[in-house]
């Protein structure tokens, strides 16, 4: 399994427990909350993948003149 299907799974969890805890404490509903935390964090999720995806694909593609220290300075943070 790819280290990007792992982060998106953790970060999965995280969302769903916070959605769902700060929903059931607006609405006093388990269903409500429930339904709430099922919903928004999955789409969340997906997006957050694609996000990942897309930012690799920006950090591959060779620096144009003058972004060569921005290229190193994100480098430092992967």
């Amino acid at each position: 399994m790819s280290l990007d299907l792992i982060k998106t799974g953790t970060y999965l969890s995280i969302h769903l427990t916070v959605g769902f805890t700060v929903a059931y404490l607006m609405t006093g509903s388990v269903a409500l909350a429930g339904g709430i935390a099922l919903i928004e964090p999955m789409i969340n999720a997906v997006a957050f993948f694609f996000h990942e995806q897309a930012w690799k694909k920006i950090q591959a593609r060779p620096p144009r003149e003058g972004a060569r220290q921005w290229m190193r300075d994100q480098a430092a943070f992967a």
